[in-house]
């Protein structure tokens, strides 16, 4: 499950290349419908199901949090801001699930979380930060909004779960339709209409879309539904590892000795954020009791 679930960060991880090497440039909004839309529609069709009940109010919500008001944020950032900074601020987001869990999930995050949240801060600074890094308070406040946003989506969606009988396909469909219908009005008000798109802007909203949304989204709700919010927010980190080694592969970037040690502190941050499982008791022959189910903290 864990591997499974890492999937999607590591997707989300290719999204910088995709996007400077095959997307229209200067069109966040344009680029957030077309991959969030889309995407959503295709999953509607195949699962078939809408809402019932209040699941029209908690699908509204999380896919505002999750895609309608977090994907315009993060690109702004993602526009405004050095990627290295973007990244950085993005580690965040484990110590921000951490600390909603407390209100929200009435769970304590553990000294550990907390510590394995602080050392993958530090090892993507180290990865992606250099002397010169320019800070953008606008861009800086976007990407903060935007990782906190979606860390209350993670947490909430852990807390809701889904309706019996609906699929994880389902409720990812529901929240890209509905984060993609609101975005819609706010790219046609913000960039007008579309530009011609050629084959190579098709190419990346196709991966973009399936990809980096459809598939890593319904991976990544079940992630959070299997093995909890805190741990699943560490998968993030895979993220900028993923960009980082993009970097190095198609752009011929290289890699510092800093940036080697960063890369490593962020890898062992994951590891360390994930649950340990439970050990078997070992049971005398002639007694074979049944085991009892030990709780795994989140």
């Amino acid at each position: 499950m864990t591997l499974t679930a890492a999937l999607a960060p590591a997707a989300w991880g290719t999204t910088y290349l995709v996007t400077t090497q095959l997307l229209p440039e200067h069109r966040p909004m344009l680029a957030a419908v077309l991959r969030s839309l889309p995407a959503g529609l295709i999953l509607l069709a195949i699962g078939r199901k809408l809402p019932r009940g209040r699941w029209w109010g908690r699908a509204a919500v999380l896919g505002m949090l999750n895609i309608g008001l977090f994907m315009p944020l993060i690109f702004i950032g993602a526009y405004r801001l050095p990627g290295g900074v973007a990244s950085t601020i993005g580690a965040i987001q484990p110590l921000l699930v951490a600390f909603l869990s407390i209100p929200v999930l009435s769970l304590r995050p553990t000294r550990q979380a907390l510590l394995a949240g602080l050392v993958g801060v530090a090892g993507v600074a180290l990865m992606v930060l250099k002397s010169g890094a320019r800070l953008d308070g606008p861009g800086v406040a976007a990407m903060v909004g935007g990782i906190a946003l979606m860390a209350m989506g993670t947490v909430l969606a852990r807390r809701w779960g889904r309706p019996e009988g609906v699929s994880m396909l389902d409720l990812t469909s529901w929240q890209l339709v509905i984060g993609g219908l609101f975005l819609v009005p706010v790219a046609a008000f913000t960039e007008g209409a579309p530009p011609a798109l050629t084959g190579a802007n098709l190419l990346g909203f196709a991966y973009l879309g399936l990809f980096g949304t459809a598939l890593a989204y319904v991976l990544w709700f079940r992630g959070i539904d299997r093995l909890g919010a805190g741990p699943a927010s560490f998968l993030g980190l895979i993220n900028p590892v993923v960009a980082t080694t993009g970097g190095l592969l198609v752009l011929d970037q290289t890699l510092t000795a800093w940036q080697l040690l960063g890369l490593l502190l962020a890898l062992g941050a994951l590891v360390a954020g994930q649950p340990r499982a439970p050990r078997r008791a070992v049971q005398a022959p002639q007694e074979a009791p049944a085991p009892q189910p030990v709780p795994v903290e989140v």
